[in-house]
């Protein structure tokens, strides 16, 4: 990966950890989603009147992603439900890498070589250790840790799907700005439907948190997409996960829970993991 490619990918993990804290910080998930889906929605609907369409062979992707990301926020939401911020977002973000790998081998055909796999696996490491530190002495919530998982299983499918569809989109803007409609429709109906009857007064505050969410949310994936059209999909995807980094480091900070000497040894592991796969790029 050039620096220009590994520069953005980390703009995206930045962005994309702070939008999840943003939607974990909205004690309703169902509002904080709906809010940052609907944003993305309008985003993408402006963004479209400048992008045009991307082309014909875009579009079965884009609509396997859009249902995709669907599946993506219901589990998300319910794992930030049911479990800490700084576990369940490593756990959702540390499964992904090592199935992409897989998957971008069987349907895209990039094998990573030595350095990139031994990079992928030891950034691996580090992320499950950020995301097992605290569960020390007492029982996890399995119901919690397996929403997560399931979280990262649909994280590693729209990577695939969004890094094939994106490169015969032939225009990575368009293919973003359809993809924000079309996976926006779906939270903020729902949403209403759920929510009829509610105060206005009650949802107000939490609507600028939501529209900032969704800015951040728009700006990591378009990244990411353009990134997936510079070099491949697997290592492109580990990088990404170094949000995790930031997703425990705000964990600590604003949600007061704990980072302590293994969480930082297994951080090194995966800025270890990155080092390798920017040497072989």
């Amino acid at each position: 990966m050039t620096p220009l490619v590994t520069a953005a990918v980390l703009l995206a993990a930045f962005a994309h950890a702070c939008w999840n804290a943003l939607a974990h910080k909205i004690p309703d998930k169902l509002v904080g989603f709906a809010l940052i889906s609907g944003g993305g929605l309008l985003l993408g609907l402006v963004a479209a009147l400048f992008t045009g369409l991307p082309a014909s062979g875009a579009w079965p992707y884009l609509c396997a992603s859009a249902a995709l990301h669907i599946v993506y926020y219901a589990l998300l939401m319910t794992s930030f439900r049911l479990g800490d911020f700084g576990q369940t977002y490593p756990i959702a973000r540390g499964t992904a890498p090592l199935v992409v790998t897989v998957l971008a081998a069987v349907f895209a055909h990039e094998t990573p070589n030595g350095w990139v796999a031994a990079g992928i696996a030891l950034s691996c490491a580090g992320l499950t250790g950020v995301a097992l530190w605290g569960l020390r002495g007492r029982r996890p919530n399995w119901a919690a840790v397996g929403a997560a998982l399931g979280t990262g299983l649909s994280i590693a499918a729209y990577t695939v799907v969004d890094g094939l569809g994106v490169r015969v989109s032939g225009a990575p803007l368009a293919y973003i700005a359809w993809l924000m409609t079309l996976q926006g429709l779906v939270l903020p109906v729902y949403a209403v439907r759920r929510l009829r009857g509610r105060p206005a007064a009650e949802l107000r505050p939490y609507v600028p948190l939501g529209l900032l969410g969704a800015a951040l949310s728009v700006t990591a994936y378009a990244l990411v997409l353009w990134a997936q059209t510079r070099a491949d999909l697997a290592p492109v995807s580990a990088l990404r996960e170094s949000s995790i980094l930031v997703g425990a480091a705000i964990g600590a900070l604003f949600f007061k829970e704990r980072f302590g000497a293994p969480r930082l040894a297994a951080a090194g592991l995966l800025v270890l993991g990155i080092g390798l796969m920017l040497h072989a790029g």
